[in-house]
């Protein structure tokens, strides 16, 4: 009988026990896997690109009379480190004083105007075979004055940012611009080659 007793009383705290062990390994197994952390998962490839950036000016009949190209490299770095500046100016001293001073001739101070082109390209990406970035435009010159009489250079001043979505190696207008003192207007032109 005793021996009974301690056969049931085995059975029964195997049950109990055995039963809760079951539990936790069911529900183990039906937890989900953890996702991957973030700064873990894999990033995606890093691609070369070289762009050729032409500003063109258009004269009236639309043809171009006058270009120049800048040339950069980026990258698709998430990171940010993918992105470019191009800085290209010319220094027009500006009279900031007078010539004379009754009647006599003085040291003229001058001050100085940077003229000419600013490129920045950023949040560089691929879309399939499309390269999106955003670009932003600075572009000065110097206009012909109105005024005959005035001795000062008159600035001209464009300014462009947009995203832009640039096919590979497909020459692409990404702005187009009147010159507001005349009939001519201004373009760019973005290609992207991809680096092998």
């Amino acid at each position: 009988m005793r021996k009974l007793a301690i056969y049931c009383c085995f059975l029964i705290l195997t049950l109990l026990f055995g039963h809760k062990t079951f539990a936790q390994d069911a529900s183990n197994a039906q937890e989900t896997p953890k996702s991957q952390d973030p700064a873990k998962a894999q990033a995606p490839p890093v691609h070369y690109y070289h762009l050729d950036i032409v500003t063109e000016e258009l004269g009236a009949n639309g043809k171009p009379f006058n270009s120049r190209t800048d040339t950069t490299t980026v990258n698709t770095d998430t990171r940010g480190r993918g992105a470019a500046s191009i800085r290209s100016h010319s220094r027009i001293p500006v009279a900031t004083g007078p010539s004379e001073v009754d009647g006599k001739p003085v040291n003229r101070q001058y001050t100085y105007q940077d003229v000419g082109i600013d490129i920045d390209v950023q949040d560089v990406h691929e879309i399939g075979r499309q390269l999106a970035l955003n670009l932003t435009a600075d572009i000065s010159s110097l206009a012909e004055a109105a005024d005959p009489m005035l001795h000062e250079p008159v600035v001209r001043h464009i300014r462009w940012q947009a995203a832009a979505l640039i096919p590979i190696d497909k020459p692409t207008i990404v702005f187009t611009s009147d010159v507001l003192d005349s009939k001519n207007s201004i373009r760019m032109v973005v290609t992207a080659t991809l680096l092998q």
